[in-house]
């Protein structure tokens, strides 16, 4: 059970990291190449709601299945942390999604509309670029890592 877990979590950090690159490096780039700036900044901020609610989906698999595999062996005698490495990867990467999105672009949204904020719509638009960053490095790191535990586990089946 464990092994076929740590497989699906690999897969997913793996089609999560490609989300994250697709919509950050190739979507949103590519809406303002070709149309106008307020409908390019319509369409990108649509691409990173619906992103956003896909990293969460996401990340709580991935949170209920690392759980599931760490409790697994424990329960089969190995002394581990249920705060597994991977696990505060996946932590991080969910509060990431969960500040950007509910935090930082409505203050952008503000920003946008000519409301009154601490920080200018351009202050605003950064850290949400440098956040959104963070966080492809994280899931990147995640699915390197449960690369290289998958790896590990298949070279030895007991510890799987």
């Amino acid at each position: 059970m464990s092994n076929r877990t740590l497989r699906f979590e690999t897969w997913l950090a793996g089609i999560w990291a490609g989300i994250i690159v697709g919509v950050g490096a190739v979507s949103a780039p590519s809406l303002f190449a070709v149309l106008d700036r307020p409908l390019a900044g319509a369409g990108a901020g649509r691409i990173f709601a619906t992103e956003a609610v896909v990293s969460l989906v996401i990340a709580i698999v991935l949170f209920v299945a690392e759980r599931g595999r760490v409790r697994d062996r424990i329960e089969a005698g190995e002394t581990l942390s249920v705060m597994s490495g991977p696990l505060l990867i996946i932590l991080g990467a969910l509060f990431l999604t969960v500040f950007g999105h509910y935090a930082i672009t409505p203050m952008i949204q503000a920003a946008k509309a000519g409301q009154p904020t601490k920080l200018s719509f351009g202050a605003l638009h950064g850290i949400s670029v440098v956040l959104f960053w963070i966080k492809g490095l994280l899931v990147l790191t995640l699915a390197w890592r449960l690369g290289a535990l998958h790896d590990s586990a298949a070279a030895s089946p007991a510890q799987a």
